[in-house]
């Protein structure tokens, strides 16, 4: 589990920030000040403002850059096994290899029915008139529950 160290301390301030705010609002309604119905909203805005700070911290994972490898889009992913992105025209052959893998090393297996993904390095042809074919450049399959990916010939 990585968490990123700025808003760890950034959500350590602001807990610390609406605990102050709670004890001034709890202040506010024993002294009766006109301002104490403000407070309320003020601390509370602040004490989510904090948890968000934190879970955001604990949940954050950088993505994976693969040397020789161009981002491209994610196209069609069907939640479950299949991932397809899309190769732009000028792609150069050496990066079809690494571009897939890093789509599939990036890739988030909560929710995904299944143990293995395909994924799919794709560029659309013109093959006749008016009509076109997906041409698959490369393929990887990334097994979720250790991490492997295995470039597909």
């Amino acid at each position: 589990m990585r968490a990123d160290p700025l808003l760890l301390t950034a959500g350590e301030w602001l807990g610390i920030a609406g605990g102050v705010l709670l004890l001034l609002t709890v202040v506010g309604f024993v002294a009766r000040w006109g301002i104490r119905f403000r407070l309320v909203g003020v601390t509370s805005f602040t004490v989510l403002l904090s948890l968000s700070c934190l879970a955001f911290a604990v949940s954050y994972a950088p993505r994976i850059l693969v040397e020789g490898a161009v981002s491209v889009p994610v196209v069609f992913d069907n939640g479950a096994d299949l991932v397809i992105a899309a190769a732009p025209a000028d792609l150069d052959p050496a990066s079809y290899g690494p571009s897939v893998e890093q789509v599939a090393r990036n890739l988030r297996g909560s929710g995904r029915n299944a143990s293995t993904v395909e994924v799919r390095l794709r560029r659309v042809e013109p093959s006749a008139a008016g009509t076109d074919r997906p041409v698959i450049l490369a393929a990887a399959r990334r097994n979720l529950a250790d991490g492997q990916v295995t470039l597909l010939p």
